[in-house]
């Protein structure tokens, strides 16, 4: 399976750019399939050799670490480059064809089916859902990207009836020239602005997951998306399109009508079925999922059996539990207004949110307009946006505090959150700058309300 790929890496000189887990990853596959070959790692902090002794003990390895990591990237054959790097301010041209990544490598050179996902939001819950109904119809089925495994973990495992699941960030896709086989493109919000030079950068980073399709391929699209209708994009007539509010003129949709789900013109399910995934961006996910099945011919009742025993994830209205007469919630990946609003006409009842975080330069108009005519009652502000937030809604009646830390705003929150009613963490911005994740930032809430309680 890998012959290609590897005849492809075997002369090149290779830099492995960042060493997080997709870097480390890529080294280790690299040193298993090539002992002797001498390679080059590149990364900003000066301390990465502290905790990783086989670099240290490696003599066919040459490290380049701190301020200057990016110089003479030209230098080398091929760039492994990591997503979370970004090129915003730096003048590529000299090297902009060299670089790559394991996505691209798998796409290009190993003779697999993928499905890769991806959007603003929901990618984690769409590709965990199909990765579930492609096992649970005895699928040799693989879930990889941000949600899963770094595609070399499991390289070695795959056979020609493999279907890779591949949950993909726009930062994955940025310098892509291949496409996936299947590609989900579940919404685009305005998002990541802080690592492309403007917004029309970050949706065409999106569209790269289709744009180098063929003819046999298919891409599933946000139909009622107003960023990705004005990009004008040219989808194919085998395509797919994913309707809350409408029955959209193509020949291939899945779109909502009377709380029913329709496949073209088979009805498939009634939305208000018992599930555990809730709200109407849950729906929409549903949607995209059995435009899967319906590609790849898969069994829907069977799918639709595996969709109505699917949990959510973890950090994604994550039901907390009950404390004192209180519900509480984790909804600590929602970062942006979209997400946050989604949530709230989700789970409902809700006394007290808790929002604010790192500002990357995000409107946060729509959500303080919605949040000044929705029924909570107590809006707790944390650093930085939340300060932008608490501005915008000081002349409505809503009781707001701005808190400097999470301990703070959940003993706030036990105080004035009325018995019976729901605590709602969902930030609405990025965590980085306070925590080192939004899986950390949730986790520290969850921490918090089951020690405060």
């Amino acid at each position: 399976m890998l012959d290609k790929l590897l005849k492809y890496l075997e002369n090149k000189k290779i830099l492995i750019l960042g060493y997080g887990i997709e870097g480390e990853s890529s080294y280790k596959f690299l040193r298993k399939h090539f002992p002797e070959k001498k390679l080059f790692i590149s990364d900003k902090n000066m301390d990465l050799l502290n905790n990783h002794i086989d670099l240290i003990e490696d003599i066919n390895v040459e490290v380049s670490l701190g301020k200057n990591y990016l110089k003479d990237l030209e230098d080398f054959d091929l760039i492994l480059k990591a997503p979370g790097i970004s090129f915003k301010n730096i003048d590529i041209s000299k090297f902009e064809n060299k670089i790559t990544s394991q996505l691209e490598l798998l796409f290009e050179f190993v003779d697999v089916y993928t499905i890769g996902i991806t959007g603003t939001k929901g990618k984690s819950t769409t590709s965990s859902l199909i990765y579930r109904v492609l096992k649970d119809q005895g699928k040799d089925a693989y879930l990889l990207g941000n949600i899963g495994e770094p595609i070399f973990n499991d390289i070695d495992l795959l056979t020609k009836n493999s279907i890779v699941v591949i949950e993909i960030s726009s930062h994955a896709l940025e310098f892509i020239k291949k496409s996936s086989n299947i590609g989900l493109i579940l919404d685009i919000y305005e998002e990541h602005l802080d690592h492309y030079k403007n917004l029309n950068k970050y949706i065409e980073a999106k569209f790269n997951l289709a744009k180098y399709q063929n003819n046999n391929d298919f891409l599933i699209y946000n139909y009622d998306n107003e960023l990705m209708n004005n990009y004008k994009f040219a989808y194919k007539e085998n395509d797919y399109a994913i309707s809350l509010i409408s029955e959209p003129n193509v020949k291939n949709k899945v779109f909502l009508r009377n709380n029913l789900i329709y496949c073209n013109n088979k009805n498939l399910m009634n939305i208000n079925e018992k599930m555990n995934l809730k709200g109407i961006h849950n729906t929409q996910n549903i949607m995209f999922v059995l435009a899967v099945c319906d590609i790849l011919k898969l069994d829907f009742q069977k799918a639709i059996n595996s969709i109505k025993k699917f949990k959510p994830l973890e950090h994604r209205m994550e039901y907390v539990g009950n404390f004192d007469g209180i519900d509480y919630y984790n909804d600590s990946i929602a970062t942006i207004p979209e997400a946050t609003i989604n949530s709230i006409k989700a789970i409902q009842n809700i006394n007290t949110i808790i929002v604010g975080g790192k500002d990357r330069g995000v409107n946060l108009d729509s959500l303080i307009n919605f949040l000044s005519k929705s029924e909570i009652e107590n809006i707790i502000c944390l650093p930085k946006t939340g300060e932008y937030i608490k501005n915008g809604l000081e002349k409505s009646t809503k009781k707001i505090k701005l808190v400097s830390t999470m301990d703070e705003a959940v003993k706030l929150a036990k105080k004035v959150t009325k018995k019976g009613k729901v605590c709602l963490l969902s930030p609405a911005a990025s965590s980085y700058g306070y925590f080192k994740n939004f899986e950390e930032r949730g986790n520290i809430f969850k921490n918090l309300v089951n020690s405060t309680n």
